[in-house]
């Protein structure tokens, strides 16, 4: 007990002073040589204090567990002393470093939620200017010519405006307001172009209560909109959304001139939906685009609850 009140606070002393001192100052600033020297040196200082207050105020015999009587400041002493030191050192820097590492990876985890969550958000408000971006500029167009149709494309795009304040700040928003919103957008479509174009929206399979991320499919219709119309003959569009075995599938059609190059469809829109597809799903969903004839095809398949 009293070789042991003796030795801890040293102990606690040259644990601190390795930790928080020799390592971050010289160690870990790849001075090896400093490290070393000023270590042997604090074993030194230690080993001749630790031995000088045990000898004197504990007891003469200052190794009573080895065989014989041992003297200080001999060979066999010193070794003996030094190498518990540095099991000591050794066994409480690696915890020092453990806990430091653990810590280090939950905040690197942090960051990467967050930065993960801000980018989600940056995506998600740059869909949002573009979709009214490209709404306002079609009401001026109603404005200058007096139409009819200019208030109600007002009211349907405070629906949209409603929409986006209310549920798309939000993780996850049921599939039928999506639905919703995706309906709205082809009426505001049709305010615009006329009724010279057919779209639908077809359901198969139970989508009560089924949560999907606000604004997911909206890009896919804007791009079947976008390059769908310009084909005079077969202006159709068709949605179709699809609840089977835990998967949602989503399908969207509409026709193009096979006579003119093919292009996929891009954009702000496009390039958005992938890199959030990427950061929400990672590679559990599937997104595939093909040609049939004179019709493209979109088909999106997402995983939910």
């Amino acid at each position: 007990m009293k070789s042991n009140l003796v030795e801890f606070p040293l102990h606690i002393l040259i644990v601190y002073f390795n930790i928080y001192y020799l390592i971050p100052k010289l160690l870990l600033k790849k001075k090896y040589f400093s490290y070393f020297s000023v270590l042997l040196l604090a074993l030194g200082v230690h080993y001749s204090v630790r031995t000088g207050l045990n000898y004197y105020l504990v007891s003469e015999d200052i190794w009573p567990e080895a065989i014989g009587i041992q003297k200080p400041f001999s060979f066999n002493h010193i070794l003996a002393v030094c190498i518990g030191e540095l099991y000591v050192l050794s066994l409480t820097a690696a915890i020092k470093f453990t806990v430091e590492f653990l810590n280090e990876r939950t905040k690197n985890q942090e960051l990467r939620e967050l930065q993960y969550k801000t980018e989600l958000k940056y995506l998600k408000a740059q869909i949002q200017p573009h979709f009214f971006f490209n709404t306002l500029n079609n009401l001026y167009a109603l404005t200058l010519k007096s139409s009819q149709q200019a208030p109600k494309v007002v009211l349907r795009l405070s629906d949209f405006m409603k929409y986006v304040i209310y549920d798309a700040k939000k993780s996850e928003v049921p599939l039928l307001k999506e639905i919703e919103y995706i309906d709205n957008y082809i009426a505001l479509e049709k305010l615009r172009h006329g009724f010279g174009f057919e779209a639908k929206i077809g359901i198969r399979g139970d989508i009560d209560g089924v949560l999907v991320p606000p604004l997911l499919f909206l890009p896919l219709v804007e791009n079947a909109f976008k390059h769908g119309l310009m084909v005079k003959d077969h202006q159709m569009i068709t949605v179709d959304f699809e609840n089977r075995n835990k998967q949602l599938t989503f399908t969207i059609k509409n026709y193009f001139d096979p006579e003119q190059k093919l292009k996929t469809p891009g954009g702000i829109g496009s390039v958005n939906l992938k890199r959030r597809l990427e950061m929400l799903y990672n590679e559990h969903f599937s997104f595939t685009n093909q040609a049939h004839h004179n019709q493209y095809v979109v088909t999106l398949i997402i995983p939910i609850a």
